[in-house]
């Protein structure tokens, strides 16, 4: 008997005319969908036009699920995992099935597709060649604060993902580390009739986002921008060179053009130390 498959299939987040053919293909081919909320994706197997068996693997029963869905790969079916909307386990239910699988020896294969992730950063206008997807803030105490506290000293373009009833609190407790002049972009309904993609500061997205809306959101941050280097800073890099073997006028050279600090001073100060 050959061993089955386990494709994990992105479906739309929103516009059913984003399924793919490869999409379409890959759940009809299925022997059984694991999904996350059968009600849903009963609605695209339907509109697809395919009625493949299906089986519910949401939070509360995944450890239990997994297991048998293992057991269907194992015994040679071929099986679609999927969630609501997206890719399963960004945020969703499915890593321990796909762990499972792969521990057994079994083959897994990811069928791309719609990404809220993705989608938002790219509306957003934000830099979006190095960002970081942080998922859903903790809902109170310690470990929200420390989540905070960290995105305010990020860097890099920041995602989350906020319930309609949530977003709300999280822009009010986002406020004080981060400041009111923080760019955000607050992305609902996307790729729907309705969709916004809303750009602002922090302190402007407070007041215009405090009552619940409708939709799941997926929140862009901006980055800090970086802190420039101190001079200290960059004659420290500078002696590292020298040490290495550098000469100091190609120390001094090197170090500036890494940390924007003047040469000259960078170099006076590598004098003083030779002194």
């Amino acid at each position: 008997m050959s061993e089955g498959i386990l494709f994990v299939c992105a479906t739309p987040i929103g516009n059913l005319g984003d399924i793919s053919d490869r999409l379409r293909e890959t759940l009809g081919n299925a022997d059984v969908v694991y999904a996350e909320d059968t009600r849903r994706t009963s609605r695209l197997l339907n509109h697809i036009g395919i009625r493949p068996k299906l089986r519910s693997l949401f939070a509360g029963n995944e450890k239990e699920r997994s297991e048998e869905l293992l057991a269907d790969v194992a015994g040679g079916l071929n099986v679609a995992l999927v969630s609501d909307a997206g890719m399963p386990t960004v945020s969703d239910p499915g890593a321990d099935a796909v762990r499972l699988v792969r521990e057994a020896g079994l083959k897994v294969t990811v069928v791309p597709g719609p990404s809220a992730v993705i989608t938002a950063v790219t509306g957003s206008g934000f830099g979006s060649d190095r960002f970081v997807f942080e998922g859903f803030l903790p809902r109170k105490g310690k470990n929200r604060r420390i989540r905070i506290a960290a995105i305010a000293g990020e860097e890099r373009t920041v995602v989350l993902f906020a319930s309609p009833h949530r977003l709300g609190g999280d822009l009010n407790d986002l406020l004080p580390e981060l400041g009111g002049n923080r760019q955000v972009a607050v992305a609902r309904e996307l790729t729907k009739l309705h969709e916004e993609i809303w750009v602002g500061s922090l302190s402007e997205a407070v007041d215009r986002w405090s009552a619940p809306v409708k939709g799941e959101i997926t929140l862009v941050i901006e980055g800090v921008a970086p802190k420039a280097p101190s001079e200290e800073e960059a004659v420290e890099i500078a002696i590292a060179l020298v040490m290495s073997g550098i000469s100091r006028s190609d120390a001094a050279r090197q170090a500036a053009e890494s940390t924007g600090v003047a040469k000259r001073a960078i170099y006076e100060a590598l004098l003083k130390l030779k002194k």
